[in-house]
């Protein structure tokens, strides 16, 4: 999180850098799951600014209708999900890519999606499918650990060999299921597999009853611009009919949607 007076970030000239508005986009990342409601104090705690300058953020976010309040705590307002909707509808990507989930759909019975990563979540911009419940799909706009997912850990695998060993450095890995991989040894082996294979496989590893294959999704230059993956229910089929009944429609689909994007 930025601290106050803090120094320009590395690539942006001072004289164009708004440290409000990294401040106050902050303010607005500082809750989550396990934080949906917070004081002056702890959104400051959180955010490296003193309670004073936090409280002055909320309150203009407040006015804004960002945010909602007792007059002690702090929450997130709905207003907030006009972000988000504002790129689904305005980014060229998720756009072009509707079609050809479509075609991923109706090949497979199967909910097809387009994932981004940021950070260390994989981001769902893109969704066609049947509706099932939330145990063995994805709602548009989720955000799912990457280490976790079939599209996440396709995305790791393919940075390069120095990001690769520098996330598996600093990142913790968390345990969701007994099937979760939680060894960094065995995570890295697993991605080895997965960049030599040019595909990936993830099951049960966030949720018991969910399996997810993903293919790269590259522009025409060849650069990785996401993932094309789908999730099903387990128990329906084994791992090998699976992934010889959808990985043949996926990876056709990424090669046709090359030459648009």
């Amino acid at each position: 999180m930025p601290k106050e007076g803090s120094p320009t970030p590395a690539g942006l000239e001072k004289r164009d850098w708004i440290a409000g508005l990294e401040r106050g986009v902050s303010i607005i990342e500082a809750f989550d799951d396990a934080n949906p409601r917070l004081t002056a104090s702890q959104a400051g705690q959180r955010t490296g600014m003193t309670r004073t300058a936090a409280r002055r953020y909320l309150l203009t976010l407040q006015h804004m209708g960002y945010v909602a309040s007792d007059d002690k705590l702090f929450w997130l307002t709905p207003r907030v999900l006009r972000l988000g909707q504002s790129y689904l509808e305005s980014a060229r990507l998720p756009r072009i890519v509707q079609p050809f989930l479509q075609r991923v759909a109706a090949g497979t019975h199967e909910i097809a999606y387009l994932s981004v990563m940021d950070g260390d979540e994989v981001v769902y911009i893109a969704r066609n499918g049947p509706n099932r419940s939330m145990s063995t799909g994805y709602v548009l706009g989720a955000r799912v650990p990457a280490q976790v997912t079939a599209a996440g850990m396709l995305m790791l695998a393919l940075r390069s060999d120095t990001d690769m060993a520098i996330w598996l450095a600093k990142h913790e890995l968390k345990v969701f299921t007994s099937h979760t991989i939680a060894s960094k040894e065995r995570m890295k082996l697993e991605l080895a597999r997965i960049r030599a294979q040019g595909w990936a496989i993830s099951e049960q590893q966030l949720d018991l009853n969910s399996r997810g294959i993903a293919v790269p999704l590259r522009d025409r230059h060849g650069e990785l611009v996401g993932a094309l993956n789908i999730t099903m229910p387990m128990g329906h089929e084994g791992s090998d009919e699976a992934v010889a009944r959808v990985l043949p429609v996926l990876r056709e689909t990424a090669q046709a949607m090359r030459s648009l994007i």
